[in-house]
This record gives structure tokens, sequence and C-alpha cells, in this order.
């Protein structure tokens, strides 16, 4: 009976004592594995070790230095030791069997990306007062905001730059116009032919291009690789003759607009006291930019992103003010006409979306044929994710440029899922502008982000108010402003009569 239960001590005690060797073995290769050298012998691109150290984590005032582990894994507990785990595997894959200089960094450094490797917690850890003595006004109101919302909020919505510095692009300088008198007129338009239009009083001017009436089928026959229930049924309609800008309206022009009507930040209750009827200064301008709305990527010549709806619109009406014609959002049916340029596949060159698609277990591996793709659009696999200057794509048949791609575009009409079933019960059906109301407005075209699957000509999207203001926490939330989307812009349409 003593020999049994010696035995049995002696099985406790080789147990607990290999268990406590387990747990040192443990604990030291959490702590050997979660030194900021560690993390360097793997993580060698610009994005990691080089921007970390120039950021305010490590350079700033205090001398405090935050290393890798204490953003990029939970602060304690179980949570932290399986996401250890977790990165841990994934990252010893990525070394073994891939080549970090084949990763496209600068996407995974965009808050979509960083959210799936920054833990709320670790930032809650450290910063357990969200309103410290020094904290700014807009601080104060963004942290009081962010009570309200911690649900939906995560701190890199307002703080992705904090742990990795970002060298912001300096602003283009448009050489092209800098030695340009300014314009004292629009352009005179005699026939309806393409024109060049000239903004008075800037020294801004761009392309429109005549698109010609005819009819064609609008939608998705069903049959289309990547089918949304919103992209049918197919039907005929006629559009009636006008001109489209031959790229997106870029920063240049809607600066020019902010310069003129935005000085004051007037907002529509002001505009209204305004008494000077069909003036300039009866259209209202934008408020201050909440937040950088080029991104750091620069302006000059790339599309201008971040307006809302109304922004849109309003240039628009500021625009035909100041040239005597009539500027607006295309309708989804010229938008979608001028796209297909009398093309009926789901883009206007060769090829299906499978032929394109970065989406599938051997398109990951081995990659897919861009060529003819990336001669007539700027999308997720050669934008480097940002913007594009226009020249770096050809033209549709029409003479349009970037209508797939760069930055989705606003249409005019309310979005309506079932749009297309309603048309189909008219026996005419001629320039249809949408429903007479609704709560959001119709996307289309892709962007710097977007798939191939989401280039398609026929593919439907629509704007979401509330997500993309998610951020702003002013109240009330900018009309003209978006804090939460930085992929669409808009194109001008000039009616022809």
């Amino acid at each position: 009976m003593k020999k049994k239960q010696s035995k049995l001590f002696n099985l406790y005690s080789a147990s607990f004592v290999l268990g406590m060797l387990f747990l040192i073995l443990i604990n030291y290769g959490m702590d050997a594995t979660s030194t900021n050298e560690f993390c360097e012998s793997c993580h060698v691109h610009p994005q990691a070790t080089q921007s970390w150290k120039q950021g305010s984590h490590v350079y700033n005032p205090s001398g405090v230095t935050v290393n890798c582990v204490d953003c990029h894994l939970p602060p304690s507990g179980v949570e932290r030791f399986t996401a250890k785990l977790s990165i841990g595997l994934r990252d010893a894959y990525g070394y073994i069997f891939k080549d970090s200089s084949d990763f496209n960094w600068e996407e995974k450094s965009l808050r979509e990306s960083a959210a799936h490797h920054v833990y709320k917690s670790a930032c809650l850890n450290c910063h357990q007062n969200l309103f410290p003595p020094k904290l700014s006004k807009k601080g104060e109101d963004a942290h009081l905001y962010y009570d309200q919302k911690p649900d939906e909020l995560r701190c890199i919505n307002c703080h992705l730059e904090t742990g990795h510095y970002h060298e912001k692009s300096e602003e283009e300088v448009d050489e092209r116009t800098s030695n340009m008198e300014v314009y004292t007129s629009a352009a005179t338009v005699d026939s309806f032919t393409n024109f060049t239009e000239t903004i008075p009083d800037s020294k801004i001017d761009f392309k429109m291009i005549a698109i010609p009436g005819g009819s064609f089928t609008i939608g998705n026959s069903g049959n289309e690789e990547f089918f949304n229930i919103n992209e049918g049924p197919q039907i005929e309609i006629a559009i009636t003759k006008f001109w489209m800008g031959e790229i997106e309206v870029t920063w240049d022009e809607y600066l020019a607009f902010i310069k003129v009507t935005g000085k004051e930040g007037r907002t529509e209750d002001q505009v209204k006291r305004i008494t000077k009827e069909n003036s300039i200064d009866a259209i209202s301008g934008p408020t201050p930019f909440y937040g950088n709305p080029g991104q750091g990527w620069g302006k000059g010549k790339r599309p201008a992103i971040t307006m809302t709806h109304y922004g849109a619109q309003k240039y628009c009406q500021w625009l035909s003010m100041k040239t005597g014609k009539t500027y607006r959002l295309p309708t989804e049916a010229e938008w979608e006409y001028a796209s297909r340029a009398n093309s009926e596949g789901p883009y206007f060159f060769e090829g299906e979306p499978s032929d394109y698609t970065s989406y599938g277990f051997w398109k990951s591996i081995f990659g897919t044929d861009t060529t003819v793709i990336s001669r007539y659009v700027i999308y997720k696999e050669n934008s480097n994710n940002k913007t594009a200057f226009p020249e770096q794509v050809k033209e549709n048949p029409f003479g349009l440029k970037n209508m797939l791609g760069n930055v989705r575009e606003f249409c005019s009409d309310y979005y309506d899922e079932d749009i297309y079933k309603i048309y189909s019960k008219e026996t005419e059906i001629m320039n249809p502008t949408g429903p007479v109301s609704g709560k959001e407005f119709v996307i289309r075209g892709g962007s710097f982000k977007s798939d191939a699957s989401d280039l398609r000509i026929a593919k439907r999207d629509y704007s979401k108010e509330g997500a993309w203001r998610l951020t702003d926490p002013q109240i009330p939330k900018s009309i003209w402003w978006y804090s939460d989307c930085n992929d669409v812009g808009f194109r001008v349409v000039c009616e022809a009569n």
C-alpha cells in the first residue's frame, strides 16, 4: 500500500514539475517572442519598424516607448495568449512560404486592415483617462462622442497614425495652370461636339464629352457572373444626348468652388438670409474639413472625394451659375449608357469578371493576368490603395476615362432595389430619373479599393449616409463631408438644351 502511495506521489510530483516547466517555457516563449527585436526580425518593411520609431509612440517629449505587443496584442489574460498563438502561426506561415516584398503594405496600413491588428483594449489599457488636462476642444468632443458609441467606434477611427507615422504627400502643384491667366468667361458652345469648359475667375478648365442619344438595355440578364438581384430585370431605355465630364471632378475643380463659396462656411440657414437672387453668393459653401479629405495623397488632378451627395449637388449648382449652362449629376440611366458606350458585356473591354477577379483560392496563390483591365481601370490590383491621376488609363469608346474605377460615382437618383421592375411596367421609358423620394442615393462604378467583380457596368450600389459619418463627432454631423468614406466622388453632366 505504501509503495502504491509512493508511486502516486512520485507521479503527481513529476506531473507538477513537468507542468511548471511547461508553464515556464510558455512564459519564456511569450516573453522572448514579444520583444521589439523579435518583431523586427520578420516585419522588415518600412511601414513597420521605421514608421513606428517615427511615430508618437516612440518619438515623443516624455521619452516613453510603446512596444509592438502593447498595441498588437490584448493586454492580458487568455485573450492575449490565444491572440499571440494565432498571430504567431500566421506570421510563421508568411515568413516561410511568402515573400514580404509581394505584400501590399500600403493596403495593410489602411484603417480597414488595421482594425484586425490593433486591439481597443490595448489602447484603453494605457489611455485610461480620455480627458487629460491638455486635451483640445476638438478632442473633448470626439471622446464624448466615443463614450456614447463605445461598441461602434474604435480608437483607430481617429488615431490611425498614432502608432505608425505616415508621411503626408505634398500637394501637387498644377504646372499646367500655374502660368495661365485667369479665365474671364465660360466656354461658348455652338454645336453638339466635345468642348473644354472654362470656369470664370479661375485658371481651371475641364473637358466635356458629347454623348449621342440612343437606346440601350440597362441591367443584367441574370446570366452574368456575380449577378446581384438589384441588377434586373433588363429593360430597354432611350436616352437623349448630353455632355459628360471626361474624368471625375478633380480637387482643382472642387477647391475652386470652396475658395469662392466656403470662405465663411455658411450654413443653409445663413444662405436664406442672403437676398441677392441668382448670385454666386446664394450658393452655400462647404464648412471646414474635419480631418484630411485628401487622405495625404495630394489633390491636384486626383478625383475629389469625401464630399457628401449634398456637397456634389451644390457644386453642380455653383458651376451652373458660373458658366450659364445646366450642370448636374448624371442619372443612373445616363451613367450606365455612357459607361457601356454601345457595348453589351460586363465591361466595355474584353474579358469576364472571372478572368480578372482576385477572389478564389487559386487566384490568391497564382494571381491573374491584369494586362487588359489595367489599361482602362484603376482598381484594387493596380491602385496602391489610393486614387490616381486620369492620364494613367485609356478612355472607353465614348472618350470617358475611369468610368469603372478610381472612385465610385454619385448619381442623381434615389436608390430603389426594385426600380427596374417598376420601369418594366411602362410602355416606353425615356430618360428615367429614378424614384421621387428615398433615403439613399445611387452609387455607380468601382473604385481603387474594388475587386474586378465589382467593376461590372451593371453593378449597383447606394450611399450609406449613417455609416459614412460614423466617426464624425460634430453635433449636428456635417452635411458636407463624410468622415468614413474615401472612395466616392462624382462627374458632371451638362444638358444639351
